[in-house]
Formats: C-alpha cells, sequence, structure tokens
C-alpha cells in the first residue's frame, strides 16, 4: 500500500482540503452505516464528541472522541466493540467528519465548533 503522503508530496496543499471516506463495517452504526459516505476535514483539533479519524499506534480508526474524568478514548458507537483508551498510546489526529451521506441523504457535522467556542485537544 502507498502511503498518503507519499501520493501527496507533488501537491502538499491536498493535505488541507477534505476527502471523502467509504465507512466499511458496522462499528459506527446507527449514525454511519455500512458503504456510507462521509467527508474528513484535515485537523489536529477536534471537540469532546466529535466523530474522528486517528491514528493510534499505526492504525487509523473512525470513531468518536470523547475526553472526560475517565481520560481520553476513542468510541464506537456500536457497544459490540471496545473503547481505546488514548492514555499511553502514541496517537495521533487525522481529521474530523464534517459531513456524512447516505443515499444522497446529507448530514452535516461542526467539527471545530461546539457551542460556538473552538476546542482542541490538547
Amino acid at each position: 500500500m502507498t502511503d498518503l503522503n507519499e501520493i501527496l508530496k507533488d501537491n502538499p496543499c491536498s493535505l488541507h482540503e477534505n476527502y471523502a471516506a467509504q465507512v466499511l463495517g458496522d462499528s459506527m452504526e446507527p449514525e454511519f452505516p455500512d458503504k456510507c459516505i462521509v467527508i474528513i476535514h484535515p485537523s489536529e483539533s477536534a471537540y469532546n464528541g466529535a466523530y474522528v479519524f486517528a491514528e493510534v499506534e499505526g492504525v487509523r480508526w473512525f470513531r468518536q472522541y470523547m475526553k472526560d474524568a475517565d481520560g481520553e478514548r476513542l468510541v464506537a458507537l456500536n457497544d459490540l466493540y471496545p473503547e481505546i483508551y488514548l492514555d499511553k498510546l502514541v496517537w495521533k489526529l487525522l481529521g474530523v467528519v464534517v459531513q456524512r451521506n447516505i443515499r444522497r441523504e446529507i448530514k452535516h457535522y461542526h467539527p471545530a465548533v461546539r457551542d460556538a467556542v473552538p476546542v482542541s485537544l490538547n
């Protein structure tokens, strides 16, 4: 598999543009069913509860970012999948979901602002 950075090396501005991905599997159902399309905004910050695309220990995940008294973690919406606790792990945020498309039914998400205040992960 070719690394995304290798593909985009001749056009670095592409790393800052929204991109589409197809959800595979049921880990984020019911909000994001299998084969729906999401639009991801590249970002290094998100608010608590945002749907994010993150890399943890070299593996990429689509999950909901949560930060509370229990610490930082990535949560699948489907209870069959375990939470990924981020404490003591090497991880980085790759982007935040800004839109979902299910058979042309579009829903927008606001990734960087909650209650009109920008919030950073760290």
